[in-house]
């Protein structure tokens, strides 16, 4: 019998005492450094004349809390529309509070909230590592973007820069309502009364999200109340637009290779193609053109918003704190889309009904919050300012191009979200989404027009902005061409062939079609230059004529308080955008506006309104010996305002054609 043999059991490792306070500890820890350094940092970087940082240290810190998206791309991009939609809301806030826009109380408030957020979650700062996808896409943007600044580029003085926005309007407005945001220090509409003397009383109750942004970035890139006004406003101004554009730009882009989910290389770079050369070949750089800097934000959020509702993002609290503040984020920069984007978000929270009951705690917090939140400028606007007047217009732009663009790139995109529909099922509901997506829009569109029609006027400029968002959409949607498209298989030559050849062929019909080389007009709009051309080649070394007076007016004659300063030129028109112009710059909208805006264009029938119903002194600056005749042959009919009334000579010659 064999000895008996002893077991001898292992050691055991001894169990570590773990106090139950630990981890309660550890973050006590963090939260004892993490918050003073939420302020430390924005006091440091304006003591060092940085505060420029501070934008994108909270963009970086609110990526690396976000967990939804897959690539770098998809973070940095939710968090920079969620900081824009956020701080739309903010500014109720900064016109209340008593530090305005400040960068050390903004960054200060927003790094605490980051804080308090990572403490709450548990989560940890991570990003995701950049991927080639990311990098086709902001290589794309980037190459759009560059050619699209080429007037800005070009444009070397003031009266180049005043050229480009006297072609677009619109742009003045804008500017003189980013400048009274920025020194208000949030949104005007809060205290109407403040800014009674600043500003024009039409722009008061108009959506001002972009404006706020645009200013709250002003001064981060220099001091509060010391950032460049009136003229050295107008460059950056200018760059602000074209970055909004940008952003326009990679969010279609981003949309476009999000729709398909998994997509081969060849066909992703052609969807990259195909998306770019339609921005360029549509409609969408009108808005540049125009000086449409709201509506490019606005579109930009509906977008996105879009695209999470076809493909959410994976943490469902997240989706619905993006949905939720995408709503805020439309409805304070262009609410025309407001109504579309509320009846997308309301389809999916009821295809996902379930998820939404699990979250019902998050839901209601954030539902609450945006419907107290997204309808206030739309209220205030309808209700308020009668912005709905421009649906009565009986006379609109032209709609050829509107109706191109839906119906060209309908016949294309439909049928292939139909078969993708069709053979995913139940597997794939993106497409399916889409489809819902682009039908919403669609009885936006319509709906729009039915409205104008029905009040006494025509379909026209508001139906073609909603014709905009569905230009977008199918723009987005033709990422179901391209997932049609033969892909290279290994080992089978003959079908990578046909593939590669297919690729090339669609790229190069698209960028031939729709205009962007200039060997062939664009099939979607009805000039031989398309919107994106005639922006680039606007020739800002040949100024206009009333860029041209402007900037003599303003240089030559300051405004002078008490005094309300008037340009009188050549043509009524010609006056118009030179009043327009100088009163932006001079920061005399208020002043001036009884003098400019619900006038005939007719002299010297305007010249003698001007006469009689601007209160108080008048200074005239005549651009022309004709307008100075015109004048004093007016006043020597009515001599009581005489007394009132200075005339300035300032001959300015047409400038070289």
């Amino acid at each position: 019998m064999p000895a008996e043999q002893s077991v001898v059991a292992p050691p055991v490792a001894p169990t570590p005492t773990v106090s139950p306070g630990t981890p309660h500890r550890r973050r006590s820890i963090t939260a004892l450094a993490a918050l003073p350094a939420a302020w430390l940092l924005p006091l440091a970087a304006v003591a060092v004349d940085a505060r420029w940082v501070l934008p994108p240290l909270v963009l970086i810190a609110t990526a690396s809390l976000l967990r939804g998206g897959r690539t770098l791309l998809d973070r940095l991009l939710l968090a920079t529309v969620l900081l824009v939609c956020l701080t739309t809301a903010a500014g109720l806030l900064f016109a209340v509070w008593p530090w305005a826009m400040d960068p050390v109380a903004v960054s200060g408030t927003a790094l605490t909230a980051l804080v308090l957020t990572a403490l709450a979650t548990g989560r940890r700062p991570t990003l995701p590592r950049p991927s080639w996808p990311d990098l086709l896409a902001v290589l794309a943007t980037s190459g759009l973007v560059w050619y699209l600044a080429q007037p800005l580029l070009r444009a070397g003085d003031l009266v180049g820069r005043l050229t480009i926005l006297s072609r677009g309007e619109d742009y003045l407005r804008h500017l003189s309502l980013v400048d009274v945001v920025g020194r208000h220090g949030g949104y005007v509409f809060v205290d109407p009364a403040a800014v009674r003397d600043d500003l024009f009383s039409q722009l008061v109750y108009y959506p001002q999200g972009w404006h706020l942004l645009v200013a709250l970035l002003d001064g981060h890139r220099s001091p509060p109340g010391t950032g460049p006004g009136g003229a050295a406003a107008v460059e950056p101004f200018l760059w602000w637009n074209v970055a909004t554009f940008g952003l326009f730009v990679l969010a279609l882009l981003w949309a476009a290779q999000r729709l398909p989910g998994p997509l081969h290389p060849l066909s992703r770079l052609v969807l990259t193609v195909v998306v770019g050369a339609l921005v360029l070949g549509t409609q969408m750089p009108r808005m540049l053109l125009s000086g449409y800097p709201t509506e490019t934000l606005g579109l930009t959020l509906t977008v996105v918003l879009a695209a999470l509702v076809a493909r959410p993002v994976s943490a469902p609290r997240e989706h619905l704190l993006l949905l939720g503040a995408l709503l805020v984020g439309i409805g304070f920069t262009y609410y025309l889309f407001l109504p579309a984007a509320v009846i997308l978000v309301l389809g999916a929270l009821l295809l996902r009904h379930r998820e939404v009951r699990r979250l019902r705690g998050t839901t209601l917090v954030v539902g609450l919050a945006t419907a107290v939140l997204a309808p206030v400028p739309i209220l205030l606007g309808v209700f308020r300012a009668n912005q709905t007047e421009s649906l009565t217009a009986t006379v609109g732009p032209d709609l050829t191009e509107t109706w191109l663009a839906l119906g060209g790139l309908g016949a294309f995109v439909v049928p292939a979200l139909l078969v993708h529909a069709v053979r995913s099922g139940r597997a794939d509901p993106a497409w399916r989404r889409w489809l819902f997506v682009l039908l919403v829009s669609l009885v936006l569109t319509l709906a729009i027009g039915q409205a104008s029609i029905s009040l006494g006027g025509q379909a026209g400029y508001y139906f073609n902005k909603a014709g905009h968002l569905t230009t977008v959409l199918l723009i987005i949607g033709t990422a179901a061409v391209a997932r049609l498209l033969p892909v290279p298989s290994r080992g089978r030559p003959v079908r990578a062939t046909v593939a590669g050849l297919t690729a090339v062929t669609v790229a190069a019909a698209t960028v031939l079609f729709v205009g962007v080389t200039g060997w062939h007009r664009s099939l979607l709009v009805v000039t031989p230059q398309t919107w994106a051309q005639r922006w680039v080649h606007q020739q800002v070394d040949q100024p206009t004529r009333s860029a041209a007076v402007c900037e003599q007016a303003h240089r030559r004659y300051p405004a002078v308080d008490g005094v309300t300063t008037l340009v009188l030129d050549r043509r009524p028109y010609q006056s118009y955008l030179a009043n327009i112009c100088v009163s932006t710059l001079q920061g005399t909208t208020a002043q001036t506006e009884d003098g400019i805006y619900d006038m005939v264009f007719a002299e010297p029938d305007r010249t003698w309104q001007i006469l009689h119903r601007v209160p108080g002194e008048i200074r005239l600056v005549a651009a022309t010996d004709g307008a100075r005749v015109r004048v004093n042959r007016l006043l020597r009919t009515a001599p009581e305002l005489a007394d009132r009334v200075t005339i300035e000579t300032m001959i300015v010659d047409d400038p070289p054609s």
